[in-house]
């Protein structure tokens, strides 16, 4: 009967067979956060670890490794998203832990601006190797355990996933795929217990701009965020993703009014523009019929500052 189950298991979440020596489960629930040294990660870690739950968090210099493992109910972990080694031994870290791992924010991200012209092609792959490929590795590398845990995944997107400003092209691109990769998510996970969350924040506090400018070598359009909100209400969402009830797909997450209306007005404009001027156009009865069947499903408005949901 063992045999038959481990074979099974195998097949379905590659599973790694635990030996009679291994640690034994944690009941404290554990999550994995990458790009936890700054700005939105950085906050994210804090937030979980304050609640109450052991953050894993990945960062990839020295200094900020020593700084996060300052940081109670925090294990930092050696972790670039583009390197599979690195993975690999993260994976191994949290399994010989023995705490399990039910939740996965994948946070790590960068930017680059300009126009498609002027961007370098090392750049352009330096965006997606992050932003991309590197929520796919790290999802994949570490299902097993949060399938095993029938946890959570949670992604960081942005605003400008549905957005696409005019120097922002490739960051944009960057952010559509992560919507895409949720959404695909969502339902592979679906029957396997998982549930998938994308987080889409506004204009917040972080180093994503400083750290574009030195890459260019200039001042970039990004620019310095320090005078922008500190990412609370971001890590708030992510806290509600990973641990409601019923979390939602989708947490749009914008400092101010303006950057909800902008947002929610493309996301009309890219309706109005797929039905119309083709053989199957819908009036704006039928538009409004739809869009009442969608509203009737929806969560009530919530204040600006989110209930936080309890450990």
């Amino acid at each position: 009967m063992r045999s038959a189950f481990c074979t099974v298991l195998t097949l379905l979440l590659s599973c790694t067979v635990v030996h009679a020596d291994a640690p034994a489960r944690n009941s404290q629930q554990a999550v994995l956060v990458t790009g936890a040294s700054t700005g939105i990660g950085r906050r994210i870690t804090e937030r979980l670890a304050a609640d109450g739950y052991f953050v894993y968090a990945g960062a990839r210099k020295d200094k900020d490794l020593e700084e996060l493992n300052t940081i109670k109910n925090v294990q930092a972990v050696r972790l670039d998203v583009t390197k599979p080694d690195e993975i690999a031994a993260a994976v191994e870290t949290v399994t010989q832990a023995g705490r399990g791992l039910y939740g996965l924010v994948n946070n790590a991200g960068v930017a680059v601006t300009g126009s498609f012209m002027d961007t370098k092609e090392e750049d352009f792959d330096f965006v997606l190797d992050v932003n991309v490929y590197g929520p796919y590795r790290v999802t994949k590398a570490f299902a097993p355990l949060i399938i095993a845990g029938k946890g959570r995944i949670t992604t960081i997107s942005s605003i400008s996933g549905i957005l696409s400003a005019r120097d922002l092209g490739v960051y944009s691109m960057s952010k559509h795929a992560v919507e895409a990769f949720g959404d695909s998510l969502a339902l592979q996970m679906e029957p396997l217990g998982v549930k998938v969350s994308v987080v889409e924040p506004g204009k917040y506090k972080r180093e994503i701009g400083n750290s574009a400018a030195k890459r260019m070598g200039v001042e970039t359009r990004i620019g310095d965020r320090s005078k922008y909100k500190t990412p609370d209400e971001v890590a708030d969402a992510v806290s509600l993703a990973l641990f409601e009830p019923e979390p939602k797909h989708r947490y749009m997450v914008v400092p101010n009014q303006y950057e909800a209306e902008i947002t929610i007005k493309k996301a009309i404009q890219e309706l109005v523009q797929l039905n119309e001027g083709h053989a199957y156009t819908y009036d704006r009865d039928a538009l409004v019929k739809m869009l009442d069947e969608a509203l009737a499903t929806a969560r009530p408005a919530v204040p600006v500052t989110m209930e936080r949901a309890a450990p």
